[in-house]
This record gives structure tokens, C-alpha cells and sequence, in this order.
């Protein structure tokens, strides 16, 4: 058998270890001509499985798994995945250069391990994988200034983040799947801010948190998913008032919600 033929059962191998061995310029991988070919045979690395030539990100990453002290000599290299991957097991004062490199997903590498001090700058970065990182770095007031980025996910990950009664400011974004998150995590005494939002879905969060008094607002709402969300936690005394509701699952919902009580108030089932 061969230095370059694996040894493993391929049968019994992760999926990714019965693929073709070829490096990123589409060079089939070969072990002699490695340099770490000592490391080979002490079984720290494998062709097919964990070598750093190969150009599936899985095996590269398993190598510098096993091997994070070579992580530091690779930070140059020509192909983007190479360096993406060693700058997640590379000693960390080698990391600030790599803040510069031309790859985005390198940067982002860089900026989940660097101290925050370090990665303030980038929230200028042209690319949203780096920014987007940031925003999952940063805290107060650092994190606020993102919620101006241009881009959606940003914000996104900035409200997802920012503690509840920070949440004012990001009430009237213009994506609506940031609003439904402010949503869900703004502290409740703002949810009235939201009662009008123009996307419905937004409202019908806001229905399953918004105080007791504010649910008749949301009762009469235009979009029946609103509507239903509300009544339901509407108190049973204020339900008389919408039983003229022409949609007849409102009417349902009104009905045996009014039976429930009924049944509550004579469990023997009189009804007297």
C-alpha cells in the first residue's frame, strides 16, 4: 500500500473522506510531496481527511485541529479558505494584520477572537460578513451605532443583541423582519410605539405582549391574524363588544371563548 492510499474503511468514513484528495488549483493531493510529510506519519494528519492542501474547508479544518501550532504559517497563504480557517487556531497576536486581508470571511475570522478595542474600526467594513460579526462583538452604545448600517443583517443581529430597553431607536427600521424582532424583545412599556406599525405580522407580535388595556386597539385591527391574536388574551368582559365581527372565525374564537367561561363559572354543566 502506498503512502498516498488511505487506510481508513471508507465504508465506515465520514461522507467528505471518500471524495477525490485535490488541492484549491485542482492538483490531485499527494503526501510525498508534502512538507508535513513527517506529520503524516505520526498519524497527525491524512490525506482524504485532515490535510491542509486539500481544498474542502472540512479537511482543512480537521488539520489545523489536530495541528494549531502550524496555524501561524499559513495566514499568507494564496487560497482565501486556508487562511479563513487558520485564523480561527492561530495565536492571537498574529490576528490584527489579518484585520487588512483582502477576504472577507479571513476578517471575520479576525474580528470574533480579537479584543473589541481592536475591531471598533471595522464597523466601516464594505463587507456585511465582517460587520455582522462586529454587531455580535460589540455592547451599548458601540452596538447602537450599527443600527444606522445599510444593511438589514446588521441590524438585524444589533436588535437581536441590545438589551430590551435600548430597543426604542430601531421601532420604525425600515425592514420588517428587524421591526417583528424589536418586537418580540422590546421592553413592553415601549410595545405601545408599535401598535400601528404598517406590517401586520408586526402587530400580530405585538398582540402577544402588549399590556391588558392596549389589546382593544389590536382587537379592531384590520388584518384578521391581528384580530385573533388579540382576543385571544382579550379579558372575557370586553369580548360582547366584537361579537358583531364579520369574520367568522373571530366569531368563533369570540363564542368559545364565552362557552369556556361559562363551563368555568358551572362545572356541573347547569349553566344556572
Amino acid at each position: 500500500m502506498s503512502e498516498d492510499t488511505p487506510t481508513h474503511d471508507t465504508a465506515r468514513a465520514p461522507a467528505d473522506f471518500t471524495h477525490e484528495a485535490v488541492d484549491w488549483q485542482g492538483h490531485q493531493v499527494r503526501c510525498r510531496d508534502c512538507r508535513h510529510e513527517p506529520m503524516h506519519r505520526d498519524g497527525r494528519c491524512q490525506r482524504g481527511r485532515s490535510c491542509v492542501r486539500d481544498r474542502r474547508a472540512r479537511r482543512v479544518d480537521r488539520f489545523f485541529r489536530h495541528n494549531p501550532s502550524v496555524a501561524d504559517e499559513y495566514l499568507d497563504h494564496p487560497y482565501d479558505e486556508v487562511r479563513a480557517i487558520a485564523v480561527r487556531y492561530c495565536t492571537i497576536f498574529r490576528l490584527p494584520p489579518m484585520l487588512d486581508d483582502p477576504e472577507g470571511e479571513v476578517r471575520v475570522g479576525a474580528v470574533l477572537r480579537l479584543p473589541v478595542a481592536r475591531i471598533l474600526p471595522l464597523s466601516t467594513d464594505p463587507d456585511r460578513r465582517v460587520r455582522i460579526a462586529l454587531a455580535s462583538r460589540l455592547e451599548g452604545r458601540d452596538l447602537i451605532g450599527l443600527l444606522a448600517d445599510e444593511d438589514a443583517g446588521v441590524r438585524l443581529m444589533v436588535v437581536r443583541r441590545l438589551v430590551p430597553e435600548m430597543l426604542l431607536t430601531a421601532v420604525r427600521d425600515v425592514d420588517a423582519d428587524v421591526r417583528r424582532w424589536v418586537a418580540r424583545r422590546i421592553a413592553p412599556a415601549y410595545l405601545s410605539s408599535m401598535l400601528a406599525d404598517p406590517e401586520p405580522t408586526v402587530r400580530q407580535i405585538v398582540a402577544t405582549r402588549v399590556a391588558t388595556p392596549l389589546l382593544a386597539i389590536l382587537a379592531t385591527d384590520e388584518d384578521l391574524r391581528v384580530r385573533y391574536t388579540a382576543i385571544e388574551r382579550l379579558p372575557s368582559d370586553m369580548l360582547h363588544e366584537l361579537a358583531d365581527d364579520d369574520e367568522p372565525l373571530i366569531q368563533d374564537l369570540i363564542k368559545c371563548r364565552l362557552s369556556e367561561d361559562v363551563r368555568k363559572e358551572h362545572p356541573d354543566g347547569t349553566g344556572t
